[in-house]
């Protein structure tokens, strides 16, 4: 992706020299990110309801040295989140009819607190609904590519583009009304609402994708679809030993969530990513 010279968000809440200790709950809200702890042999799945709960107080606070490494991770997530900020600032006006209120991104290291709960490096990036901010441990893109088998710089930007696409959901709407379903239901029609919600956000880290087409080099759309394909439920599971059971998945299968990625960049519309209508994902 060609972001040499390309300006950085001014959204961005750097939290990586200091941070908790010790803190709460792990947020539960995620895209890519939650993810992670079935790469490494458990199973966790997103669940809206952070929209009503709030995270306790870390107990003690660290000084924090950040790597050059770190930094350039800095800088790029700030570019890749410009570029989000550019593009929904474009399409809400033509396409919702409003203006668009872009999310702050928050770097930290190791551990955080937020309104959603705590956050650690096992949680991966995750979007908070309470506080329309998007939390980020930048060290998650190395397990991107190291563990997950996503590489690529532009498979790093999907996963930011991604939480901007829940943000992009809360700013619709749909977070909410998706939260009331789920209340409303059992476990198993939850999960399937939910892996609705993940597919949306993936057709519209698609729309973005589609947008920022000036930025891209060739085999980035490549990357981003090895990415999708590389966290979907069934493959996750699978790499953790399990059957896949699809009655458990929370973001869709590999095939989906590529699929509607594609579907996205394909169309450049909002429109296409109801998934919510879908008859078949």
């Amino acid at each position: 992706m060609r972001l040499r010279g390309r300006r950085g968000s001014q959204n961005i809440e750097d939290r990586r020299r200091s941070g908790a200790r010790s803190g709460g709950k792990a947020a539960p809200i995620g895209g890519v990110g939650l993810l992670l702890v079935l790469a490494i042999g458990y199973f966790a799945g997103i669940d809206v309801t952070p929209l009503l709960q709030q995270g306790g107080a870390p107990q003690q606070t660290q000084t924090r040295q950040v790597s050059a490494q770190d930094e350039r991770a800095a800088e790029f997530s700030s570019q890749v989140l410009a570029t989000t900020e550019q593009v929904w600032g474009q399409i809400f006006p033509q396409q919702v009819g409003r203006d668009y209120t872009p999310p702050t991104l928050v770097l930290y290291a190791d551990v955080t607190q937020s309104p959603c709960g705590g956050a650690s490096g096992a949680t991966g990036p995750f979007y908070c609904p309470a506080d329309k901010k998007a939390y980020l441990d930048t060290a998650f893109f190395a397990t991107l590519s190291s563990q997950l088998g996503a590489r690529g710089d532009f498979a790093a930007a999907y996963v930011i583009a991604h939480e901007v696409a829940h943000h992009v959901q809360n700013e619709l709407g749909i977070l909410g009304q998706v939260h009331q379903a789920r209340q409303r239901s059992n476990q198993t029609e939850a999960n399937a609402l939910t892996v609705r919600l993940e597919l949306q956000a993936d057709c519209l880290s698609g729309v973005w994708a589609r947008s920022v087409k000036g930025l891209l080099e060739p085999g980035d759309i490549e990357e981003a679809l090895n990415a999708a394909r590389m966290i979907g439920d069934d493959h996750l599971q699978k790499r953790a030993g399990r059957v896949p059971q699809p009655h458990t998945f929370t973001h869709g299968t590999s095939a989906q969530r590529a699929s509607w990625f594609a579907k996205g960049f394909k169309s450049g519309t909002i429109n296409t990513c109801d998934t919510f209508s879908a008859r078949r994902l």
